[in-house]
């Protein structure tokens, strides 16, 4: 705690010849101040919240071929992840007769507008959304794309992400040379 010496060797003297006395100075001892510290340090240890983790529900394609969701050709739509944030997406089932009309080029400022547009166009019990990523395609691309299915509020079980077909594979690299990207 604080001590404080208040002795002073006599009496109240004023006048000439009549030394001053010496003042002490104060010392206040920290020790219960440190005690403080610490119990406000395990209070606020104690009583604050941890972020929580959050986690995306997916629903993952089955194995099994017998439990598969059948799709309507009008209503899927194929989202095809490549290098440098492109996105290139087709409607229902690509063909090599109709691939240079239906193979289309955008990127992730503009592709949420194209799956807003699929979402009303189509009814939501044949709505589906196949997400498929280039071996050159960045883990960020892949979330980004998942959380642009959250933003648009796409139910759970109307996207998936599969495995990239040869032919899907060699269209991105043609695109991708043809735009000068690689």
């Amino acid at each position: 705690m604080a001590e404080m010496d208040t002795s002073s060797g006599g009496g109240h003297k004023k006048g000439p010849g009549v030394k001053k006395s010496k003042k002490m100075s104060t010392r206040v001892d920290l020790t219960p101040m440190v005690d403080l510290g610490f119990l406000l340090i395990t209070f606020f240890v104690f009583t604050t919240t941890m972020s929580k983790p959050t986690a995306m529900n997916m629903n993952e394609p089955k194995d099994d071929p017998d439990q598969q969701l059948k799709v309507k050709q009008s209503g899927a739509m194929t989202i095809l992840l490549g290098s440098d944030d492109q996105v290139y997406y087709y409607m229902g089932e690509l063909t090599a007769d109709n691939a240079s009309q239906q193979f289309k080029s955008t990127n992730f400022k503009d592709i949420r507008s194209v799956i807003l547009d699929k979402k009303k166009a189509t009814p939501i019990g044949d709505l589906m959304y196949i997400i498929k990523s280039d071996k050159d395609a960045t883990f960020k691309n892949a979330i980004d794309i998942l959380d642009e299915m959250a933003i648009n509020d796409v139910p759970p079980g109307h996207y998936a992400e599969v495995d990239m077909s040869p032919t899907e594979e060699q269209l991105i690299k043609l695109t991708e040379q043809a735009n000068g990207l690689k």
